[in-house]
């Protein structure tokens, strides 16, 4: 039997400064490995009481048997693993009930803003048709007075503009122009008044003639 100094101290009762005396006397047989003394002890040369105290502090302890798996313990383990999927399956649904919510919003969205441009869309539409209309109002008067020379023209009962000029705003909104881009439309007119024949101006205010000019160029 071989023992540490620490057992030997302990299983002989003995300090370890007289252990230590003893190996340096060569009174106990030792070796060395790992650098770790071991002291050698012959079986033989301990009484029986000694040999069994030994033998109990050294016995390997019985592992206790494994717990027998009954079926209350697998009823227990079912019952656990349903509730953890039920928890699961809540929140899958809370998280499916908030995505068809977000599609739901995404899809009002998207048909009220298709809805706001073909309102848009239909503005100008309504806006270019009037001008076409007054244009073709205004070529209608041009040609009825070059044909009936001979009629007499009714004198206004009211100051009005002369025949054929539209207000330059009242043009821009027909056509559906923004009222940045007005403003832009009316500061050329500004530059070009005086230089152009095209621009008339009357009360402070800018006319176009869409009946002999085109203003193509100035939008």
């Amino acid at each position: 039997m071989r023992f540490t100094i620490d057992e030997y101290a302990k299983t002989f009762k003995m300090s370890k400064e007289m252990i230590q005396n003893r190996l340096r006397t060569k009174r106990l047989n030792y070796i060395i490995e790992g650098g770790v003394t071991y002291i050698i002890v012959p079986r033989s040369s301990l009484d029986e009481a000694k040999r069994q105290e030994i033998s109990q502090e050294t016995k390997t302890p019985i592992a206790p048997a494994p717990q027998k798996t009954t079926v209350g313990m697998i009823i227990a383990l079912y019952q656990k693993e349903n509730q953890q999927l039920k928890l699961k399956i809540k929140e899958l649904e809370v998280k499916v009930d908030r995505l068809v919510n977000d599609k739901e919003q995404m899809l009002i969205a998207e048909r009220e803003r298709i809805e706001e441009i073909y309102a848009a869309k239909d503005e100008q539409l309504k806006n270019l048709l009037e001008v076409i209309n007054t244009k073709l109002l205004l070529s209608q008067n041009n040609n009825i007075h070059d044909v009936d020379i001979t009629a007499t023209p009714t004198p206004p009962t009211t100051p009005s503009l002369p025949s054929g000029l539209i207000e330059l705003k009242r043009y821009l909104k027909f056509i559906g122009m923004g009222s940045d881009e007005r403003k832009t439309v009316k500061r050329r007119f500004e530059l070009a008044y005086g230089s152009d024949i095209r621009v008339i101006q009357k009360e402070g205010e800018f006319y176009v003639d869409l009946s002999k000019y085109d203003y193509t160029d100035f939008l």
